[in-house]
């Protein structure tokens, strides 16, 4: 991984799925750093499924170093956030937040999905104007890591 003192652009790019084991190198790096509520099993879990179904089934957009390194990605399907990961060298720099915004000006997103367990999750996405309308007690797959459901009313100031 470049260095984060590196300079990189904030332009978003679109991810060709030749670069989907990049993603997938993101994806483990972002929920060992951010997940620890995850077991090891689970994280064997997903990786898989990540890169052999998920990342097709999203449109994906990523932010870059300079020399074309990948530090965070974001997948929408429809209105919807479905994953945004960092680079934990890169958190707190203002790469979720403008791929976070990208997808709210663009593809007008309006739900996601987070984890209850992931707490600087939850703040991130309550920063950026969305707020809880439901609480699941397990995940997508039926495991027991419970999901707040959140939406940016229409009304939400622009970050």
């Amino acid at each position: 991984m470049a260095s984060p003192d590196r300079p990189f652009h904030y332009e978003i790019a679109p991810v060709d799925p030749s670069e989907y084991e990049e993603i997938v190198t993101v994806w483990e790096a972002s929920v060992r750093a951010t997940h620890d509520f995850l077991p090891e099993a689970m994280i064997d879990y997903f990786r898989p499924l990540i890169l052999n179904e998920y990342l097709a089934a999203v449109t994906l957009a990523s932010i870059r170093t300079r020399d074309g390194q990948i530090v965070g990605f974001l997948g929408t399907a429809g209105h919807r956030i479905e994953m945004l990961f960092v680079h934990p060298e890169f958190h707190r720099r203002g790469i979720g937040r403008s791929l976070l915004q990208h997808a709210i000006d663009v593809q007008e997103v309006t739900e996601v999905d987070v984890n209850e367990q992931n707490p600087g999750a939850i703040s991130f996405y309550q920063r950026m104007g969305f707020e809880q309308y439901a609480r699941s007690e397990t995940d997508g797959q039926g495991n027991p890591f419970p999901l707040l459901h959140m939406r940016r009313p229409a009304s939400a100031p622009q970050s």
